[in-house]
């Protein structure tokens, strides 16, 4: 796997392209004019993005019929000689429709503790945790 980064104005302004060519915008976003994500939000992202990847698939074969799909990823940092890194990631999965809510929960276990590859690569260093709402309700396990 292989992404590419150019520098896009004379500030901080990248634009990321991986193999669909499909240009992202990172910046610095502690300054007043960025125009992109930062690195570390393109981290919380990726793993909600790769979750509900899985996610989706894992109810699509179990024909589940989703109407709507949000989440939210919160990350808790901490400072470690100057840098800030993620010391802990709490996501939030928001599902609408026609939804067995033990599949749907089935579906996030599976998705955080089989194949989302880029969760697993925060975990044991960084936990990743995680909880499901189907039509406005919390489920539990």
């Amino acid at each position: 796997m292989q992404v590419r980064l150019q520098r896009k104005n004379d500030e901080y302004l990248f634009h990321g392209t991986g193999k669909t060519g499909v240009a992202i915008p990172i910046d610095n976003t502690s300054e007043a004019n960025a125009t992109g994500a930062s690195p570390m939000e393109l981290l919380l992202m990726g793993i909600g993005a790769c979750s509900a990847i899985d996610v989706v698939a894992i109810l699509k074969k179990q024909r589940q019929h989703i109407a709507d799909y949000s989440m939210e990823v919160n990350g808790t940092r901490h400072e470690v000689e100057g840098a800030k890194p993620f010391k802990a990631v709490e996501v939030i999965i928001k599902l609408e429709g026609e939804i067995d809510p033990a599949k749907a929960l089935r579906a996030a276990d599976l998705s955080f503790t089989k194949y989302c590859s880029v969760s697993l690569t925060f975990e044991p260093q960084v936990p990743v945790t995680y909880s499901v709402m189907v039509n406005g309700q919390l489920i539990q396990e």
